[in-house]
């Protein structure tokens, strides 16, 4: 019997038998489980987060969705797609998830080549990515330093410059406004990329400098080239490898790339940002990240579109150690190895591509403190640049999705970080 769980009912502030939405891959209810807390206070509380944020424009909507022991415990949406207040956002809703991509598509890949062992972590990257044989700078850079933001690496490469004009136009060598051969790709609803730009895009990364100086240093380069890694090492294409391996047996149909070109209904995607320099129109359907965009939506630093019930099945899967539905997806060594920190000597808090709480998280403020004082040293996850979060802690045995559009309209908001929006909705379930 499927039943989902609902704050809109009127329980008592004690413990109940309930039956909850379970994680399952078919979301069926087997058990029963005992819970004590205040449902009605955390309803209220959250609710009140949620209203603040909204009134103070961190967000025209946002949900939030919250597990516990394998159980959907809490999953409410809040406001609208924009400010216009003319479309409620819904829990089935699809959201560009931005950097979550990084762990929710190009971590997957490369932890299951990892088991295989195509991939080895104290490898050199050079090995894999073979330009980088002929870099001075490039070719000792581990896949370990590299996973771990320890390799120097530059964070980031605007190659949104390279196909526009000073006056903001497009060089017409680069994009065309019809398909052709050459131009094949389309980056928006109209717009056609030169097929040899992926090679250059690749060409600028190999030249970019490194740091001499070993420290973390957060870089979505690498993420740009995984994608290629996977299919040369798979002989599939980086889309048809991870929704095959993963998404398909988790039940996660609706983590996706690209949902415009694959006719998702608009009114179930969550607008992003008002673009007025790349793509001149709202982004619905059409990744947000320019350089994923350049990549044709399909990469593995951001481009990852998905529902929150999605996501809580993939960070399920990572939470039991790469086991779900008793099916193990990745080894549990692997697991362990990718989220725990790898260079605390040097102030590195990240594990492998997974971010980590702060070395002293305890110790500080919910305002200083990354992502809340209260998870424990063994959780992990990913924030990204939309205002999407995820985390999973296995201690707790809570896995919270938080996702937002907090770019709408414009970037320059950035009232979800200085209200502490998400560490607060956190605090209300550690509490």
């Amino acid at each position: 019997m499927k039943l989902k769980f609902s704050l809109h009912l009127l329980w008592c502030c004690f413990a109940f038998s309930i039956s909850f939405k379970s994680l399952a891959a078919n979301f069926q209810v087997k058990d029963t489980i005992h819970l004590h807390y205040n449902s009605k206070e955390i309803d209220r509380k959250v609710d009140s987060i949620m209203s603040l944020a909204i009134r103070s424009h961190a967000f025209p909507g946002a949900q939030l969705l919250v597990a516990k022991n394998g159980k959907v415990i809490f999953h409410k949406s809040y406001g609208f797609q924009t400010y216009d207040s003319l479309i409620k956002v819904e829990n089935d809703d699809l959201y560009d998830l931005a950097s979550v991509t990084k762990i929710a598509a190009s971590l997957p890949a490369i932890m299951k080549l990892v088991d295989e062992g195509k991939i080895k972590l104290d490898e050199r990257f050079s090995a894999y990515w073979k330009p980088w044989q002929y870099k001075k700078d490039k070719k000792d850079l581990t896949v370990r330093e590299i996973l771990a933001h320890q390799a120097g690496l530059e964070p980031y490469i605007v190659f949104m410059n390279d196909v526009l004009k000073k006056n903001g136009t497009f060089k017409h060598r680069f994009i065309h406004t019809k398909p052709s051969k050459k131009f094949h790709t389309e980056i928006y609803d109209g717009l056609y990329l030169n097929k040899r730009f992926e090679q250059k895009m690749y060409r600028e990364i190999n030249r970019s400098k490194v740091s001499s100086v070993k420290k973390y240093k957060y870089s979505g380069l690498p993420f740009l080239l995984f994608p290629q890694i996977v299919k040369n090492l798979t002989g599939q294409n980086f889309e048809t490898y991870i929704v095959n391996n993963f998404y398909k047996p988790l039940g996660a149909t609706h983590l996706l790339f690209n949902p415009e070109l694959k006719n998702y209904p608009l009114d179930k995607i969550i607008p992003t940002e008002k673009d007025t320099i790349f793509r001149k129109h709202v982004m619905k359907g059409w990744v947000h990240d320019e350089n994923a965009s350049l990549k044709g939506g399909v990469s593995g630093n951001a481009g990852l579109f998905g529902t929150a019930d999605d996501l809580a099945k993939l960070m399920q899967m990572y939470m039991n150690m790469g086991n779900y539905g008793g099916k193990q997806f990745i080894s549990e060594k692997t697991m362990k190895e990718f989220t725990k920190v790898q260079y605390p000597e040097n102030d590195n808090k990240r594990g492998l591509g997974f971010d980590k709480p702060l070395l002293n998280n305890k110790e500080l403020s919910i305002d200083k403190a990354s992502p809340n004082p209260e998870v424990s040293m063994n959780s992990f996850g990913h924030g990204g640049f939309t205002g999407t979060y995820v985390w999973a802690d296995p201690d707790a045995k809570l896995v919270f999705v938080f996702l937002s559009n907090r770019v709408y309209p414009t970037r320059e908001n950035r009232a979800l970080y200085t209200l502490h929006i998400r560490p607060s909705l956190m605090q209300v379930f550690y509490k």
